[in-house]
């Protein structure tokens, strides 16, 4: 209800996404909210292709950097990172 509201004044909504199923049947409502006015994600990717291959995460050391560019109005780039060669 909090992102509702923050959504409807207006205002950016930080997503940090862990789900073991963004690359299958949730993908769809992912991208949705990826095409979704004022939601910003933090980057993210798969932790664990080999045991987990729909499984994504974010990588939350991005945090920071995610608000400082949704407040300006802007998604940080790349959003899709290859997480698991980076920790």
């Amino acid at each position: 209800m909090a992102a509702k509201a923050t959504l409807r004044n207006r205002n950016p909504v930080v997503l940090g996404i862990s789900t073991n199923d963004a690359l299958g049947l949730n993908g769809v409502n992912l991208m949705r909210l990826m095409a979704t006015k004022n939601i910003y994600f933090i980057p993210y990717g798969q932790d664990d292709p080999i045991n987990k291959p729909n499984s994504m995460v974010a990588k939350m050391t991005l945090l920071k950097e995610t608000v400082e560019e949704a407040i300006n109005g802007n998604q940080l780039q790349p959003v899709i990172i290859e997480r698991f060669r980076n920790e």
